[in-house]
């Protein structure tokens, strides 16, 4: 879904890596087999993601053809194969958040961070996600923002709730 707001995105930049960060996973790992998806968990607690570049390296390293470990990467839902923000806010666009207002704190969110839905600001430090439910009807609506929950928002609240965020962040407002 997109944002309904006007502003392009910009989606956050891919660096160098240094895959040396993997050794000790791919160590760990070495010679056991059914281990794959233990090893990307473990990767993208590294990276926050899972870069191409990583999931090539361990195929090589762990002697794995790159089209199953790339197969496993996007079956799960669980890895992400862009990078996020530091703060990923996850959006529930359920029906009771969608007729609670959620679509206007869509916009006042991507107003606010200059972001679509799906992207990452150029700091790296937000990431919006729309998801189907959080669970949290009766708080609705709600969005959820590195484990913890935000409800009955508006989006004024929602702005105040980011802003907060920045200021602890010391990106200010």
């Amino acid at each position: 879904m997109e944002c309904c707001c006007n502003h392009k995105g910009v989606n956050a930049k891919k660096k160098q890596l240094d895959l040396k960060k993997l050794t000790p996973i791919l160590e760990k790992y070495k010679g056991l087999s059914g281990s794959l998806i233990s090893i990307l968990q473990e990767v993208q607690e590294v990276y926050n993601y899972l870069p191409m570049e990583a999931l090539n390296y361990i195929a090589e390293e762990m002697g794995i053809k790159p089209a199953k470990i790339h197969g496993v990467a996007t079956f799960y839902t669980q890895f992400r194969l862009d990078p996020v923000g530091k703060f990923v806010i996850m959006l529930c666009q359920g029906t009771a958040c969608h007729v609670n207002g959620s679509k206007a704190i869509e916009e006042a969110i991507c107003d606010e961070l200059g972001i679509k839905e799906g992207e990452t600001t150029q700091d790296n430090l937000f990431t919006l996600e729309n998801v189907a439910c959080l669970g949290c009807c009766s708080l609705s609506p709600v969005m959820m923002i590195n484990g913890e929950t935000y409800g009955n928002l508006t989006p004024d609240k929602a702005r105040k709730i980011i802003n907060e965020i920045k200021e602890k962040e010391g990106k200010g407002v």
